[in-house]
């Protein structure tokens, strides 16, 4: 594998890193998280403007025809300054859409929000899937009312569900598992506006009878559905891999630097050479997050057979959360009192980082899934 950005690449890793600098400082997260939305729509329109929420998508739609190489090389950035715009939601709910949908479905939905004139965000958690992708706890069901649906059910923690214009929407049908894309703005559709640990908003949704039109219902329930929510759901995992290490190598230079500053004794605590030795540890797990962020990236990218995708995915999951919670905690610790100020910035990114932890899968559940593929069972004996 060749690691090496291309020159294209390093551009776009220069046009994203300006535009946070400049736009989207962490001062601008703090400004938000009182607000009722919680980001910009200006932003997210000079997001789709500069191409940014189309890199991953093909032409056919307004996108770029990217990778998701370039797709997390633009996430990694946004998480150096904690940009609050739903970017990791919506990419989940397009891929979905393009995995699942028709040409024309694909048109209708992916290329308004590629353009940032519209957000989408997945709805598929409930009080008993936890993180699976395959149907088993989903209750909420849709069935056949005239020429088109009607669903019922309850969906928890919908990332951006309280301002998105449209949801991807994870059913039961006598099918099988089915995907639905439901406007906001449908009849029977409530929204109990929700905050997460790291400031950010969230819903959990009700839907009372919600009536769709045939045209809702992305390809056909079953298989098919269950295997395009599956990569939808590792595409929000790998994101949020590269999200966590602009993190954490941006933890890390905060660190550096404060240590490189502060003073006791009348000398720079830099030069205390127990503290530099937990810095260097702190830059290990950093790179192996790094290197396990682009693993993942790569494969899915490549459009890998599911168990070679959900191999890479799961491993740098884990690796995210152990790495993730270790730097971002020795950031705090080594920050002193100030640390544990909500006035310090470096509060701010331990929180998202734990809440990166948990999305699409927590340690548990993806040390558990890694477990049971064929890569790591193959030739273990039942006995």
């Amino acid at each position: 594998m060749n690691f090496d950005l291309s020159d294209d690449q390093r551009m776009l890793v220069d046009t994203v890193a300006s535009f946070v600098k400049k736009q989207s400082p962490v001062t601008r997260l703090r400004g938000l998280r009182e607000d009722a939305v919680g980001w910009q729509p200006a932003v997210w329109q000079q997001l789709g403007e500069l191409g940014l929420l189309g890199v991953m998508f093909p032409e056919t739609v307004g996108g770029m025809g990217g990778s998701f190489v370039d797709a997390a090389l633009i996430i990694e950035q946004l998480g150096t300054t904690l940009v609050p715009e739903p970017v990791i939601p919506a990419l989940v709910a397009g891929s979905a859409i393009m995995a699942a949908g028709s040409a024309e479905q694909q048109r209708r939905w992916v290329a308004p929000m590629i353009e940032g004139k519209s957000v989408l965000t997945l709805a598929h958690s409930e009080a008993a899937t936890r993180f699976a992708a395959d149907g088993v706890g989903v209750a909420t069901r849709a069935v056949k009312a005239g020429a088109g649906w009607r669903l019922d059910g309850d969906k928890r923690w919908v990332l951006a569900g309280h301002a998105a214009d449209a949801l991807v929407v994870s059913a039961q049908t006598d099918a099988g598992l089915a995907l639905f894309v439901v406007p906001r703005d449908a009849k029977g559709v409530e929204f109990q506006v929700v905050k997460t640990m790291d400031g950010a908003h969230a819903a959990m949704v009700g839907l009372r009878g919600v009536e769709v039109g045939a045209d809702a219902l992305l390809g056909e329930p079953g298989a098919a559905a269950q295997a395009a929510l599956e990569q939808a759901l590792d595409v929000g995992a790998a994101a949020t891999c590269a999200e966590g290490y602009g993190i954490m190598r941006t933890a890390l230079w905060m660190t550096v630097e404060y240590l490189r500053t502060r003073e006791q004794f009348g000398v720079k605590i830099g030069t205390f050479q127990a503290l530099q030795h937990r810095a260097v540890d702190m830059f290990v797990e950093c790179e192996l997050g790094k290197s396990m962020m682009l693993l993942a990236a790569l494969t899915v990218s490549e459009g890998a057979a599911a168990p070679a995708r959900q191999s890479a995915v799961s491993a740098a999951k884990v690796q995210l959360a152990q790495s993730g919670r270790y730097v971002t905690q020795q950031a705090i610790q080594l920050h002193g009192g100030i640390g544990v100020t909500d006035e310090h910035d470096i509060g701010l990114y331990f929180k998202r980082m734990h809440v990166l932890a948990t999305l699409f899968g927590d340690e548990e559940f993806h040390l558990g899934r890694f477990a049971r593929l064929p890569s790591f069972t193959e030739g273990v004996s039942a006995s």
